[in-house]
């Protein structure tokens, strides 16, 4: 059979929302035959005999041809009037905009999008309009030109888009949890249970308890169980062996072998000013035959489960477009086609991480990271004996002394880039997540004392989830590309990877697995 072609969300709609290209419709219609998880989220399918819209790996009876539109779009479906199917649950799709080379309001339209999907950017006081000005404000562009150009490009407004995100958010923890309505709405981004109810109503037809009473409910002793999808091919050990080699006792528990598992403790902060700081615990089980991941969290963490979701995906790479970035690497990598770019739950945590490995083995930089763990981590509660300490938290490590962190066997030059990393974060003059700016926030890292260029763009890759870093003075990429014994390796590095751009972060971790 021929490989679909479904369309990007950029290029392909028009102003009624729907692919009108007859190539890409029956692309779209062969990877619905064939319920290939590939397209799982590339497109969703609605359905003009039972006005519900699908996923292509939905399990249902497949429509006959004539009963299909395609959109790009979850928020193009229900735009059109369509309703997210209960089976398949469209808010399970991993997300499918990604960075590309392309005109600067496709670049645009990709990252508000990409920001719109992160809960930080919520307004919790329901104020779309406010969220929407602060995201132009971000992007540098008025409010006028942003909705037009969104509009131009996806056929829905950039409020249509956040009320999309926010009710599959909200539908999300309603079938998949047993958390009181009110606080579902709440963590959802809506100040209220009544807006929450009408806007639930409005779209779906029906309103939050009827969904819940329509499936299984959780019962309310048990962790609530999230399944996040993705796209294969995902070479699940190999991401897991990532993280198994530098975990930290007590903090994180990985298993790339048999249970295909990872446990962590964590520790968040809710949104808005003077948000509550929630901590808890994490249980991540991969299920490769369904393409999901099996989630799990400690009640402790409900209020900010919708921040969980999104570091996890971002963590584990879960939102990755495999066939867009193979095109591209596959010539270079053959053997990496399944590799993901392992991010970070907690931005401040991978980042004292980056400077402890600076210019040192990762077992030795995971052994400094273990006596920092032991000597300022706090103890938690947790349902494992060998999981039961928290990261330090960077005002723990903003006010720790400089001799007790050289006790531990961090150089002086170490001392002063987590200390003033610490100071920087807890202040809120750096944020550390995958909605902050890249530019700014690598210009920021570089002005503290001990940070240079190769951690920089190591935050970046991993923590900024920033699809195009490229440590250019990594010692073990140089080897791995065959530049080491040349006059200027890292410059000899940039020219290389020029064909590997807009993915070069990708291209780093299958030169290092290569390597």
């Amino acid at each position: 059979m021929k490989t679909p072609t479904p369309p990007s969300a950029a290029t392909s709609a028009t102003t009624a929302g729907t692919v009108v290209d007859a190539a890409s419709a029956d692309g779209c219609y062969r990877a619905l035959l064939a319920r290939d998880a590939r397209f799982d989220g590339r497109f969703f399918t609605g359905v003009t005999s039972t006005g519900v819209y699908c996923r292509p790996v939905c399990a249902v009876r497949t429509p006959r041809r004539e009963n299909c539109r395609f959109f790009a779009l979850a928020a193009q479906a229900e735009g059109a009037g369509f309703r997210p199917c209960l089976r398949c649950r469209p808010e399970l799709a991993p997300q499918a905009l990604v960075w590309s080379v392309q005109d600067a309001s496709g670049i645009l339209v990709q990252q508000a999008v990409r920001l719109l999907d992160a809960p930080e950017t919520w307004d919790a006081g329901d104020g779309r309009t406010a969220t929407v000005a602060r995201l132009a404000a971000r992007l540098g562009v008025s409010d006028r030109h942003l909705r037009r150009i969104f509009e131009a490009a996806l056929c829905v407004s950039p409020l249509q888009y956040l009320q999309t995100r926010r009710l599959l958010t909200a539908k999300q923890l309603l079938t998949d949890t047993a958390m009181p309505v009110t606080q579902v709405a709440l963590a959802s981004g809506f100040s209220s249970v009544r807006r929450f109810n009408a806007a639930f109503a409005g779209h779906y037809g029906l309103n939050p308890t009827q969904l819940r009473r329509g499936g299984a409910r959780p019962r309310q002793t048990d962790a609530p169980t999230l399944r996040l999808a993705y796209r294969p091919p995902l070479d699940v050990p190999a991401l897991l062996g990532f993280f198994a080699r530098r975990q930290f006792e007590g903090v994180e528990w990985v298993d790339p072998g048999s249970s295909l598992c990872l446990r962590r403790t964590v520790r968040l902060c809710g949104l808005g000013p003077g948000a509550a700081e929630h901590r808890g615990w994490l249980d991540a089980r991969f299920d490769p035959a369904r393409h999901q991941v099996l989630l799990q969290t400690s009640d402790s963490l409900y209020p900010v489960l919708p921040q969980v979701i999104r570091r996890v995906r971002a963590m584990l790479d879960l939102d990755a477009d495999p066939d867009a970035i193979n095109a591209v690497l596959h010539a270079s990598f053959p053997e990496g086609d399944g590799l993901r770019v392992p991010g970070a739950f907690d931005g401040f945590e991978l980042a004292v991480r980056a400077v402890l490995g600076q210019q040192i083995t990762v077992a030795a930089a995971r052994t400094l990271g273990q006596r920092l763990v032991e000597r300022f981590g706090e103890p938690i509660a947790t349902p494992w004996p060998g999981l039961g300490r928290l990261f330090p938290a960077p005002a723990v490590l903003a006010q720790a002394p400089a001799e007790a962190l050289g006790q531990l066997g961090i150089v002086r030059q170490r001392q002063a880039a987590i200390l003033a990393l610490a100071q920087a974060v807890d202040a809120g003059r750096l944020p550390l997540h995958g909605g902050a700016d890249v530019k700014s926030t690598t210009a920021a890292l570089c002005a503290l004392p001990g940070i240079g260029d190769w951690t920089a763009q190591y935050i970046a890759m991993r923590v900024l989830r920033w699809p195009d870093a490229f440590p250019a003075g990594d010692v073990a990429l140089h080897k791995a590309m065959g530049v080491q014994l040349l006059p200027h390796p890292a410059r000899a590095a940039v020219a290389a990877s020029a064909a590997w751009q807009p993915w070069r972060s990708y291209a780093v971790v299958r030169a290092w697995a290569s390597g």
